[in-house]
């Protein structure tokens, strides 16, 4: 069974290879939208957001606003809550080496485009679940094990 450090591990990984979170401001009426995900290291923070000033998600933004983001591999084999702290960060160094085409494609004035938003977001915390309705799960169901059992060992609460 994993360890939570393998878990967080293959949180980060995952994050990395797909890229699409859902985010939204804790205690706020702001609903959480997807994004993407764009980092600089393997693991520990901190995830980058390209969005527009004008949206609700920036608009709604206080100096570290706490924040909460889902996430779910596109294999559906792993699933993440993560809390942490949301920030408007337009630093031009952060914006020159997350710049991509991708992001190029929203900002028709490129990376000075005035709408261009840049946002930071702090994990602090997650949740982190693997898929416990695996084949496997099922098989072993129908040989008379609790899944519950081994379950429990596919969940993890870490600090990021």
């Amino acid at each position: 069974m994993p360890a939570p450090a393998e878990l967080k591990s293959r949180f980060w990984a995952s994050l990395k290879s797909d890229m699409t979170m859902m985010i939204g401001l804790d205690n706020s009426k702001v609903i959480p939208r997807p994004m993407t995900a764009q980092m600089e290291t393997d693991g520990n923070g901190p995830v980058w957001f390209f969005t527009a000033k004008d949206t609700e998600l920036v608009q709604g933004l206080t100096d570290g606003s706490k924040a909460t983001a889902t996430f779910t591999s596109k294999g559906h084999d792993l699933f993440a809550t993560v809390q942490g702290n949301l920030w408007l960060d337009n630093d031009r160094a952060t914006i020159d080496r997350l710049w991509n085409r991708f992001v190029a494609a929203w900002f028709e004035g490129g990376k000075d485009d005035p709408r261009l938003a840049l946002l930071r977001f702090d994990p602090r915390e997650a949740e982190i679940w693997l898929d416990g309705s695996s084949v496997m799960a099922g098989i072993k169901m129908l040989l008379g094990f609790d899944p519950k059992d081994e379950y429990k060992d596919n969940v993890a609460k870490v600090e990021l």
